[in-house]
C-alpha cells in the first residue's frame, strides 16, 4: 500500500455478530497511531439496518452508516456469526459480492468464511474458519478447499482467520504486508501481543500454558533470535534445549503450534525484512545477516513469505518509500 494514499477498511457488522472480532479491526485498523509518522487506514463500519443488536443482545450499535458504505471499501472485513446456520442478510451478501467483483481484498475472522462462502465468492479458494466448525463449514461448501488446522489463508486478495484470536494473526499480517515488518512489530507491541504467529501454525495448540514453567521455550527462542545470521539448525535448538530433535519437534508443536524449523524461517524472513526497510541494499549482506546464506535463498523464501522480491519489497517498504 502506498503511504502516500488511504486504504479504505470497511466492516460489516451484522445483526449477532460477536463483538470480538469487531473490536480487533478497529484496535488495527481504526485506532489513529502518530507514533508511526504515517498516513493510517481510512475506517468505517456499516450495515444492513441503522441499529444492530450484537451477539446474546449484549449491546446495540446505532446509528450505524448503510451498506452503501461497503462499496468504498479497498478492504472489507466480512461479519461472522455465531450460528453459522442463520445466513446473513442477502443485502449483505450482495455488498460481499460486488467487493468480490471490483476487486477488494475481502477478509473474514472465525465463522466470517460461511459469509464468504455463501456468497458465492470462496468457490474453488483454500480457506479455514474455527475448527468447531469445519465439519459443518465442509458439508455446505464441498467447492471450497477448507484447511482446518492453520490460524489463516490466504488466497489471492481473499483472508480467512480461524478462531477469533487469530483475527489478530491475520490483521498484524495484513498491516505486514500494506507497511512492512517494522510497522507490523510497532503495532503489536502497542496491543502488548507477541510477535504475530505466521498462517500455518495450527489453530489447537494442545498445552498453551506449559505445566512446568521451566519447560517453557522462551529461553532456547530467545538464544536463536540472537544467532539468526548463524547456520542454525533444528539439531542446535534441540542441543540448547537439552532435549532430542523429536521432544523438541513436539514441543513447539504443543507451545507454538509450528514446528522447529518453520519458526526459525519465519524470524529469518522477518529480521530480512527490516533490514531492507533500514536501508540495508547489498542482499549478500541481508542474507548472511538474517542466515539465509545467499542472495538466491533469501529472493526465494521473502517472495514465498511476502509475495515480493527483494527489489520490490525496498521500493514498497524501504527508506526511498
Amino acid at each position: 500500500m502506498s503511504q502516500d494514499s488511504s486504504h479504505r477498511v470497511v466492516v460489516i457488522v451484522d445483526q449477532g455478530s460477536n463483538p470480538f472480532e469487531m473490536g480487533v479491526a478497529t484496535e488495527l485498523f481504526g485506532l489513529r497511531r502518530p507514533e508511526l509518522d504515517r498516513p493510517w487506514y481510512d475506517f468505517a463500519l456499516c450495515a444492513a439496518e441503522p441499529a444492530v443488536t450484537m451477539h446474546l443482545g449484549m449491546f446495540t450499535l446505532s446509528d450505524v452508516a448503510g451498506l452503501e458504505v461497503a462499496d468504498t471499501a479497498d478492504t472489507l472485513v466480512v461479519p461472522n456469526r455465531p450460528d453459522p446456520q442463520v445466513p446473513p442478510s442477502p443485502a449483505v451478501l450482495a455488498a460481499v459480492a460486488r467487493a468480490a467483483d471490483r476487486g477488494a481484498r475481502l477478509v473474514s475472522f472465525c465463522t466470517g468464511a460461511f459469509t464468504l462462502a455463501e456468497a458465492g465468492v470462496l468457490d474453488g479458494r483454500r480457506a479455514t474458519t474455527h475448527w468447531r466448525w469445519a465439519d459443518e463449514f465442509t458439508r455446505r461448501f464441498p467447492q471450497v478447499a477448507l484447511e482446518p488446522d492453520v490460524l489463516f489463508v490466504e488466497d489471492g486478495t481473499v483472508f480467512s482467520a480461524a478462531g477469533s484470536a487469530a483475527a489478530l494473526d491475520l490483521g498484524l499480517h495484513l498491516v505486514h504486508r500494506d507497511h512492512g515488518a517494522e510497522v507490523a512489530n510497532a503495532v503489536s507491541r502497542r496491543l502488548v501481543f507477541t510477535g504475530h504467529r505466521d498462517g500455518g501454525q495450527r489453530q489447537f495448540v494442545e498445552r498453551p500454558v506449559p505445566a512446568v514453567p521451566d519447560s517453557s521455550l522462551g529461553p532456547v527462542l530467545a538464544w536463536a533470535q540472537e544467532r539468526l545470521d548463524r547456520p542454525l539448525t533444528v539439531a542446535d535448538l534441540a542441543a540448547r534445549a537439552t532435549s532430542s530433535q523429536a521432544t523438541l519437534h513436539r514441543r513447539f508443536r504443543a507451545e507454538l503450534g509450528t514446528t522447529p524449523l518453520a519458526w526459525l524461517t519465519t524470524q529469518r524472513v522477518t529480521l530480512a525484512c527490516r533490514l531492507i526497510e533500514r536501508g540495508e541494499q547489498r542482499l549478500d549482506r541481508v542474507a548472511a545477516a538474517s542466515g539465509f546464506g545467499t542472495a538466491a535463498n533469501l529472493r526465494a523464501q521473502l517472495r514465498r513469505h511476502t509475495g515480493l522480491s527483494p527489489s520490490a519489497y525496498r521500493r514498497r517498504f524501504g527508506p526511498a518509500a
